[in-house]
């Protein structure tokens, strides 16, 4: 152990490198880690206080008064985390609905007034024995002191400088892997100002904590390795810690009654409940394929509470499907909803008393689809039963419920009947009964049931068949995203058995199964019961950790909070002349290092957001062109219709790209296209933009105008030419062959679509310019029967003296008009050529 005079003359300007050989030599005895057993990975982080101290075996100095100080912390009001999740009044459910129905005119009221009092009555007197007991350089009081500056624990104020000090004296001190985890996140974070951010130290500390198997602490090293943070990338190194904790998550997880752990997860977006980043259909998470459902009768959108309601009332109608489901809601739970398992033995009871009587005999006339449900509530009671959920565990009755079960091939009972042979829980151990039912529950594609499969057949002495059909049975159960699937094939993948060994595939499933167990590695609840209570500093802090361990949902929500760009409208601040700005959560430049970091998981909207920071020079300096970078790499496979939007309004006013209204339209059109509900955006940055690229075009200017997309007219060769001509034949003679099919469809409306607009118009115009013609005839006959009776009537006025010659020129006028008459009968409606009347029909004679 190294020397005891360098702990004492240690500062906290000590250099790295004396502080490396303390914590190397250092050997951490265990009663000076009862309380700081190491690891908070069953998520005791912030204001969870252990009702007691286990007893050390050797009493450090300050002890009795750490004792003291604890009873005065519990005469105090219960912590947040113990706090149950309340109901939402009407006054919050309409404001939550009123900002869903306004996702773009969100308002930001300044933060109100911090709820933290001077410390006074039992709070002052316990944290005036602690830090007695500390200067006494007791382990429990340091670190509980830590805890209190940084979390705030106990409506104690809150001071991270503070904080550091005390965690940095304890890992001074002796080693102590929970201080050298909380010195690593603020040197990782600097968060609160307490150090200047060092991610070499950072992942120094973190290094340290988890190489005493601090599970918190193992995350963050693999994390940093896996995505390069303050070293390089390596996969072996990440891999090895990731494996680390995954095996103790499985060993947790089996540690639990039959079947394994339960717990709700907790995980999730802050952004998502509000439309995601950028709010309700600009956002990637709630547009296009994430889109809400817009059907008016679909309950994919509705409160848990609404469909409580209407599942209670239409279980008390007798519909017994409504029934199971509320037994199954009351029994798995979800977030903001506890589990109830006493609500859910009675549900699935009431389910079951409609089919079997008290004797055990089902009852007359019951359909098939109502016994099977019977048969599934059967298999949840014998579940209940086998783990001891909400009754005392009866492996007894266990069986005879899974039997019932089992009627109508439950996949749970069968599972579970298989779980009791194969364990030997109230029966006797009988391996081939265990087979049976687990392939009867296999075959209808149950994931437990497939990964018992898998492990029985990895028992087996590992042949080929073997391991086929155990890798056979895992993917069928990763498929349903079940954790002890991703553990073995994560195991296989790693040491090469029966899979290529690739270091990044086992780590992603090794990954997969330490984010999956957030009750011991992680303080999700904490957290999110921390935010929902308006704690927002602390739901911070708490989330900051689970950001640190690689959590991409973590580090979204760190960034959201931390993003002083949320809302579009803000409330003047001179309205709250008494509010105050939380000052730990103005940290722009660490928005930006999570926006980051959720985007390299693949956020897209984080990924949009960085553009964000970069263009309006947010936490970094103005960068144009990672701007650029970010959002043409969100808008890649047309992904997002914001970054696309950007992408035109920078083209359109050449900000970072080439000035181009063309090419702007086109991204303009382009992000229309991607997402539908940018209409209205898109559509007056439309008109605007015509409307420059009109004047620049009218005063002949150098930015390239909006012109008609080009068409290239391809130039056929011979052979290419008679290829397609031959296709078109044999397309044109391959519809015929369908011809008949539309006649002996009802409604066929086929023959509709040959009486297309352009047809229409040419027919009217051609029955207009035959009615034209018509009418001139008509007209042109008028005339000439006109001009006839003038000079019939100009011949009658002749004198009577020359009545002779008149009768002679009349008979030689009326034979030539005989033989006009004869000729226009012989030669139809026109006159021939050379007849009196052809020339008002030549073209250019009409009307002379």
């Amino acid at each position: 152990m190294g020397s005891p005079r360098w702990r004492q003359t240690l500062t906290s300007s000590s250099p790295v490198l004396l502080q490396v050989a303390v914590f190397s030599h250092a050997d951490v005895p265990d009663n000076q880690q009862h309380v700081l057993s190491g690891d908070k990975s069953n998520g005791a982080t912030g204001n969870t206080l252990p009702p007691e101290l286990p007893a050390a075996q050797h009493v450090q100095p300050g002890a009795g008064l750490v004792d003291a100080a604890l009873v005065e912390l519990r005469k105090l009001h219960q912590p947040l985390h113990y706090k149950i999740r309340k109901n939402p009044g009407i006054l919050r459910t309409v404001l939550h609905l009123a900002s869903k129905a306004l996702p773009a005119i969100r308002l930001t009221a300044p933060s109100p007034a911090s709820s933290h009092d001077a410390v006074s009555g039992p709070l002052l007197h316990a944290t005036r024995l602690f830090e007695e007991s500390a200067q006494k350089n007791n382990s429990d009081a340091l670190y509980i002191l830590g805890d209190m500056n940084f979390y705030g624990n106990f409506s104690h104020p809150r001071n991270l400088k503070t904080a550091f000090s005390y965690y940095q004296k304890l890992a001074l001190l002796n080693g102590n892997s929970s201080a050298m985890y909380m010195m690593g996140v603020m040197y990782s974070t600097g968060v609160g100002g307490a150090v200047e951010p060092d991610q070499a130290r950072a992942l120094l500390y973190y290094t340290f904590a988890a190489n005493q198997g601090h599970t918190r602490a193992e995350m963050a090293v693999a994390h940093r390795h896996y995505a390069g943070i303050g070293t390089t990338k390596n996969c072996e190194t990440a891999v090895k810690y990731y494996k680390r904790v995954a095996d103790k998550a499985i060993a947790w997880y089996r540690s639990g009654p039959p079947g394994g752990m339960s717990w709700i997860s907790e995980s999730h977006r802050i952004a998502d409940e509000l439309g995601g980043i950028y709010g309700v259909g600009a956002s990637v998470s709630s547009s296009g394929q994430n889109a809400p459902h817009k059907n008016p009768t679909s309950d994919a959108q509705a409160s848990i509470e609404d469909i409580l309601e209407y599942l209670d009332l239409m279980s008390q109608k007798g519909d017994v499907k409504a029934t199971f489901n509320l037994g199954r809601i009351f029994y798995d739970g979800q977030r903001n909803l506890p589990r109830d398992y006493v609500k859910a033995r009675e549900y699935f009871l009431k389910v079951a008393s409609k089919t079997w009587n008290k004797k055990g005999q089902v009852f007359e006339n019951k359909t098939p689809s109502f016994h099977t449900i019977s048969c599934r509530a059967a298999g949840y009671i014998g579940r209940m039963y086998l783990r001891g959920e909400g009754v005392e565990q009866n492996f007894r009755l266990a069986e005879f419920w899974f039997r019932r079960g089992n009627e109508q091939a439950d996949q749970q009972s069968r599972h579970g009947l298989g779980l009791m042979y194969l364990n030997g829980y109230g029966v006797e151990q009988n391996l081939d009964l265990a087979l049976k039912f687990f392939n009867a529950a296999a075959e209808t594609v149950y994931p437990p049931s497939h990964v018992q499969l898998a492990a029985l057949y990895l028992d087996q002495g590992q042949s080929d068949e073997d391991i086929y059909a155990a890798n056979h049975h895992l993917d069928l159960a990763a498929k349903y995203y079940n954790m002890e699937a991703y553990y073995y094939i994560g195991e296989m993948t790693y040491f090469g058995l029966g899979r290529e060994r690739q270091c990044e595939v086992a780590l992603n499933y090794y990954k997969a199964v330490a984010e999956k167990v957030e009750p011991f590695v992680s303080s999700w609840a904490e957290a999110n019961l921390a935010y929902e209570a308006g704690e927002i500093e602390l739901a911070f802090l708490e989330y900051l950790h689970a950001a640190e361990q690689g959590y991409e949902t973590a580090q979204n929500n760190v960034a959201y909070i931390l993003d002083p760009q949320k809302s579009y409208l803000t409330i003047p601040q001179w309205l709250f002349p008494k509010a105050q700005k939380l000052t730990l959560l103005q940290n722009p430049t660490l928005a930006l290092i999570y926006w980051t970091r959720s985007s390299r998981q693949g956020n897209i909207d984080a990924t949009v957001k960085m553009g964000d920071y970069y263009l309006g020079g947010i936490g970094t300096d103005a960068d144009v062109d990672k701007a650029v970078q970010c959002y043409t790499a969100a808008s890649e496979h047309y992904q997002s219709a914001q970054a696309l939007w950007n992408l035109g309004w920078m083209h359109e006013n050449g900000i970072g790209l080439t000035q181009d209204y063309h090419l702007a339209k086109r991204y303009y059109d382009t992000a229309l296209e991607t997402n539908d509900e940018a209409y209205l955006p898109v559509s007056l940055s439309l008109l605007k933009l015509r409307a420059r690229s009109a004047w620049n075009t009218f005063t002949n200017g150098r930015i390239n105008s909006i012109q008609d997309e080009p068409t290239e007219k391809k130039e056929w060769s011979l052979s290419e030419w008679i290829n397609n001509f031959l296709q078109d034949e044999m397309g044109y003679y391959g519809d015929d062959m369908y011809d008949g099919y539309e006649d002996a469809m009802p409604g066929a409306d086929s023959d509709l679509g040959a009486f297309e607009e352009g047809d229409i118009l040419e027919t009217l115009v051609i029955m207009g310019l035959a009615a034209a013609l018509v009418f001139l005839v008509l007209y042109r006959q008028q005339r000439q029967q006109a001009a006839r009776r003038q000079q019939e009537d100009e011949a009658r006025r002749q004198p009577q003296e020359q009545q002779g010659q008149g009768v002679g020129r009349a008979a030689g006028g009326a034979f030539a008009n005989g033989q006009q008459q004869q000729q226009a009968g012989n030669g139809g409606f026109f006159p021939q050529p050379g007849a009196p009347g052809f020339g008002q029909w030549a073209v250019g004679g009409v009307g002379h």
